[in-house]
């Protein structure tokens, strides 16, 4: 499926340049925009080297046991029946942290390797599970106590208090999470009724 939006969208671009007669701007958007892909790949290729040592440096340490504990009872809310002391709750716990601290770089390894590990135990694997809807709602949405990566953008660009957003910051994902998640347990009470009452229509 997203093969065939691409390909609509390249496709309405050509059209759309050749209309207006601005195809080598067009051109020009598609070199550069692979450049920029490639520079993209090789810079995130470093943090997620650097940032998966950084993880199974904490497994071997007993720091990820110990921010597992900690975070118990939200993970067993947001995802019963997941064992606390399983792969994929210390990485999304690990994910959590990095979210929790603005930590993009840091955050999308993790989310990888999280990811990763709920594919491991998911039953059907074809079609994503409830955990990983619920840890994608999570990560896309997450709470940033400390936004350090806009800040430092901000600083970057000049700005004379850059962490003056913080309260528009917390206000804004918080508002954000909840919905999301309100959305993911909704989505996910209406798949398991509907699924259970097919389930209880089939003769025996």
């Amino acid at each position: 499926m997203l093969n065939v939006i691409w390909a609509v969208i390249m496709i309405i671009s050509v059209v759309c340049g050749i209309i207006t007669g601005r195809i080598s701007e067009v051109s020009y958007a598609a070199i550069n925009g692979g450049k920029a892909a490639v520079e993209l790949c090789i810079s995130l290729l470093g943090s997620i080297c650097f940032w998966s040592g950084i993880m199974k440096i904490t497994e071997k340490c007993g720091l990820t046991a110990l921010i597992g504990k900690l975070c118990r009872p939200l993970i067993a809310l947001l995802f019963p029946g997941l064992k606390a002391n399983s792969s994929a709750a210390s990485a999304i716990t690990m994910n959590i942290s990095a979210n929790l601290l603005g930590l993009g770089d840091a955050a999308t390894p993790l989310g990888i390797e999280a990811m990763k590990c709920l594919q491991e135990i998911n039953n059907d694997k074809s079609t994503v599970s409830n955990y990983m809807v619920t840890f994608i709602v999570m990560n896309t949405a997450s709470i940033q106590l400390l936004p350090t990566t806009i800040a430092a953008i901000r600083a970057e660009h000049g700005a004379a208090s850059p962490m003056d957003i913080l309260p528009a910051v917390l206000l804004s994902s918080a508002c954000s999470l909840i919905v999301g998640l309100l959305a993911a347990a909704i989505g996910n009470i209406r798949y398991i009724r509907k699924h259970c009452h097919g389930a209880l229509k089939q003769p025996i």
